[in-house]
């Protein structure tokens, strides 16, 4: 646990140009420290990509930006080979995912075969062009914005491709006194240009690799997943948690045991995480649209159903 105090520093830093949104800062933190893919969905203006791009310069991370709009290709986000004549053989040209922090933008607006491109990447930590794979740098993750659906242009994304990103968060509008401290402090330059370095790449590696050790209790995992089976058999449900959204959960717990300076894992981990790693996995059925119920009531209903484990005396 050498490197807890240094996650703190980023949420501090982060937090001086994202102002009011502490909570949404952690949460990000959280899963950053959990080696997960993030999606902010909101509507336009409310700062979800200056969020992503100040965890980019608070942790010293290569990031790319791509804003996604119909007309990007896959090409763009993987890399493409093109044949050199001088060489007479073909070389590899890196797409915009080789980087630390690929930036997905409005990630909705494009195509299906371009959002494809990213589901090895975001598994697999790799890409594969012309039936060659190559790793992306170490420390890798995504973060995509998404506009609500039914706005102008968008179009859901696939299941298997939410199912990829361990959280899914909204930001919501600043409160008012948050909103005025922006229109202050933004009066003649930006709150970004004086975000800074507080760690280092290695030393975020460095942290993700002990929350790895974080422990949790046969008990704990047996809570996972009657949480995750609950979700599967729910009377109001048509698709529940997937065996990989089960161990989001895991990870993300272990994570925020380790924010809060603990090398073990309690049943309140669990709770405070679950929402945003089940949010955008669960799908409401025919009878829960019926019942004018939504997936936050469902979750908060399975939360309840399920016994929490009891400590041991």
């Amino acid at each position: 646990m050498m490197y807890v105090n240094k996650a703190k520093l980023v949420t501090e830093e982060v937090s001086r140009v994202i102002l009011g949104k502490k909570e949404c800062i952690e949460k990000i933190m959280t899963a950053i420290l959990a080696t997960g893919h993030i999606l902010i969905e909101d509507i336009p203006g409310v700062g979800k990509t200056t969020l992503a791009l100040a965890f980019a310069k608070a942790m010293d991370l290569k990031q790319n930006r791509v804003q996604f709009t119909p007309d990007i290709m896959p090409s763009d986000i993987t890399g493409f080979s093109m044949y050199q004549k001088e060489m007479e053989k073909f070389i590899y040209h890196p797409g915009a995912i080789m980087c630390n922090l690929f930036l997905a933008d409005e990630i909705n607006r494009t195509s299906a075969k371009t959002q494809s491109a990213l589901l090895e990447v975001m598994e697999e930590s790799a890409i594969t062009v012309d039936g060659v794979t190559r790793p992306v740098p170490s420390p890798f993750l995504v973060i995509a914005t998404e506009n609500p659906i039914g706005s102008a242009g968008t179009q859901m994304l696939p299941e298997s491709q939410l199912d990829r990103f361990m959280i899914r968060i909204v930001m919501g509008y600043p409160q008012k006194e948050d909103e005025v401290d922006i229109l202050l402090k933004q009066s003649g330059h930006r709150l970004l240009d004086e975000a800074e370095a507080v760690i280092t790449r290695q030393e975020l590696i460095e942290m993700q690799k002990e929350v790895k050790t974080v422990y949790v209790h046969r008990d704990i995992a047996d809570y996972i997943v009657e949480l995750s089976h609950c979700s599967r058999t729910h009377a109001m449900l048509s698709l529940g948690l997937s065996t990989r959204g089960s161990l989001a959960l895991s990870h993300m717990a272990k994570a925020a045991a380790y924010m809060q300076g603990r090398d073990y894992v309690i049943p309140d981990d669990v709770c405070k995480v679950f929402a945003d790693v089940a949010g955008h996995r669960l799908r409401l059925n025919a009878q829960g649209k019926m019942n004018h119920l939504t997936v936050e009531e469902v979750m908060k209903d399975i939360l309840t159903s399920v016994s929490k484990p009891r400590p041991e005396k």
